[in-house]
């Protein structure tokens, strides 16, 4: 078999470069996986690591059925493969699924079952015989795992796409009227995808790693190739949440990556793919910048040398790209339905954020958004990643927006907290014995009956504007007010590592490293040729040492918001009005 011998014929031109990266960094994955498997490293050490045996196996594949490999047919990587192959088989729950930190686990087996797919059509097509055993093997595996993806249930909205591409590749080579009849219920709760373009989960990490990928698998293999329109408005959200660096904005999420630094290339072929498929300019200028920054040291979650075995499953990837356009950089974008605005300037950009769920559901959770962040900068290499206000007032945690609003000239955030003092409980819901509901006071619980207790409330309202007043710089007023009562408040500017912090009026603050007070005049961080200048520093005013408080939810865990970074704290105390400039 001949992988790519049929390109031509569809009258598109073999992207040499494209097809040679691919080639090399796969033999060089090839490489260490032998090199591991020789030193005894290869081996599912224990349940749950179906997933990286499967790569493994996977990516070996793809070099040995590959004609331009060096490893084409190399008789040295069966017996690795054997061994991966035979040990997903003993590994594998009778039911079908493996064990993936649960008694058997229908959506993270899908993980392993669409490597096994993709795995199983390059040895059949390749009908080596030396891999008739092989073959076999994985058959039995997919066939096996097939009943139980679909009967086994989900965890996260995005495995329900992962489960059904899963199926739809097996249901394509033996079919089983269980099979459509699963994918068809879960394809009629209706794709999760935000106005915006992002999906339910609001997660960049998530919509490269499994959803756009299930999406598109169901397009080609179920003919469900409206989903194609769903994975197009997926990508064109991403335009505008790529930073010059090539990551990716991540502070609206709702899963483990809205604190993180991420970066784009996960969704590399999925933007070469539709753009060979729309002709779509934009999307081929960030397929050609990614294949660009491919070649460093950071390329993305998925190894390089594992994307070539998709590439032979879709030769038509292999195609040179339409000519890049030019991608959007003078832009301001408010994606409303995830309350988030980007505003880019050249390598000048910067994230304004409204849009945790905290406000609404009062609650710190996985699959929440709660990154108490709400505005990001960006000046080449100098990066501030984090601004947050951090109120003392009834340990009820940092500002997080209610609302993001257009004014007239810039942006509005607002929320409005308040906290309670009860008071005894009326005569008739007293008890003798004392033994009263345990119930929630919105910070803390106690068996003191709180909704039927009379109350007096102190509010703390806070209102912040943020305007662009030139290139790259930005004014942010600050306007805290209550019910007389005065809050200590820190504003917390994290900047990433690597740089210089200056400024006369900086202080350290004890026990915290690589953290200062900002106390008078204007500080600056530099990063070689780039640098933010901010400030005014606001006084000694709040609470000393300066401390940042993360709220009772964290606290009486001992958790922490701290982010990672170089720090700076600049304190005071409500009712407060104050403007930060950025420059």
């Amino acid at each position: 078999m001949t992988f790519l011998a049929a390109l031509p014929d569809s009258g598109a031109r073999l992207d040499t470069e494209f097809v040679e990266l691919l080639t090399a960094t796969a033999e060089s994955r090839a490489k260490a996986i032998l090199d591991g498997y020789a030193e005894g490293l290869i081996h599912l050490r224990d349940g749950g690591e179906a997933r990286l045996a499967a790569r493994f196996l996977r990516t070996l594949v793809s070099v040995y059925v590959y004609e331009g490999s060096a490893y084409h047919h190399c008789e040295a990587l069966l017996g690795p493969a054997a061994e991966l192959a035979d040990t997903l088989a003993e590994e594998q729950y009778a039911t079908g699924v493996w064990e993936h930190g649960a008694d058997g686990n229908p959506p993270d087996t899908a993980f392993s079952i669409a490597d096994l797919n993709l795995t199983y059509h390059l040895l059949d097509e390749d009908a080596h015989e030396p891999t008739v055993e092989l073959r076999a093997t994985i058959e039995r595996i997919l066939r096996k795992a097939g009943p139980a993806l679909a009967t086994g249930g989900v965890h996260t909205a995005n495995h329900r796409w992962l489960v059904c591409a899963a199926l739809a590749r097996i249901h394509a080579r033996w079919p089983d009227p269980a099979y459509p009849q699963r994918i068809d219920a879960w394809l009629a709760e209706g794709i999760d995808q935000l106005p915006g373009g992002e999906y339910s989960e609001r997660s960049p990490i998530y919509s490269a790693a499994v959803t756009n990928p299930a999406l598109l698998v169901l397009a080609r293999h179920y003919g469900r190739t409206d989903f194609y329109t769903n994975v197009r408005d997926n990508l064109t959200a991403g335009l505008y949440v790529i930073e010059p660096n090539g990551e990716v904005e991540t502070v609206h999420s709702r899963r483990q990556d809205q604190t993180g630094i991420r970066h784009l290339p996960e969704f590399w072929l999925q933007y070469r793919e539709m753009a060979l498929r729309d002709g779509d300019g934009r999307f081929a200028a960030v397929a050609s910048l990614l294949q660009e920054r491919g070649t460093g040291q950071i390329f993305g979650e998925t190894p390089l040398g594992d994307r070539l075995a998709q590439v032979l499953d879709q030769p038509e990837l292999a195609a040179r790209l339409p000519e890049a356009a030019d991608l959007p950089d003078d832009f301001e974008h408010h994606d409303d339905s995830c309350r988030l605005v980007r505003v880019r300037r050249g390598t000048h950009t910067a994230s304004v954020f409204g849009g945790t769920d905290f406000p609404e559901l009062h609650a710190i959770s996985s699959g929440l958004s709660t990154n108490p962040t709400f505005f990001k900068m960006r000046k080449g290499a100098a990066i501030l990643d984090s601004l947050r206000l951090a109120p003392r007032f009834f340990a009820l945690g940092p500002f997080r927006a209610e609302g993001l609003e257009r004014t007239d000239d810039g942006w509005r955030l607002h929320a409005e907290v308040r906290g309670a003092f009860h008071h005894p409980l009326p005569p008739e819901r007293r008890r003798p014995d004392g033994d009263y509901a345990l119930t929630d006071d919105s910070r803390f619980w106690s068996a003191m009956d709180f909704p039927h207790r009379p109350k007096e409330y102190r509010t703390l309202r806070t209102e912040v504007l943020v305007r662009e007043v030139g290139d790259g710089a930005w004014d942010i007023d600050f306007a805290l007010s209550g019910d007389g009562c005065a809050s200590p408040l820190a504003l917390e500017l994290c900047f990433r590592p690597g740089g210089t912090l200056t400024g006369d009026g900086l202080e350290p603050v004890p026990g915290s490293p690589d953290t200062h007070q900002l106390v008078s005049g204007e500080a600056t961080y530099t990063v070689g040729a780039d640098r933010i200048t901010f400030g005014p520093g606001n006084g000694k005013g709040g609470r000393q040492p300066a401390v940042v408080d993360p709220g009772e939810r964290y606290a009486w865990m001992r958790g922490s918001l701290t982010p990672d970074g170089v720090r700076v704290l600049i304190t005071g105390r409500s009712p407060l009005t104050y403007r930060l400039t950025l420059r």
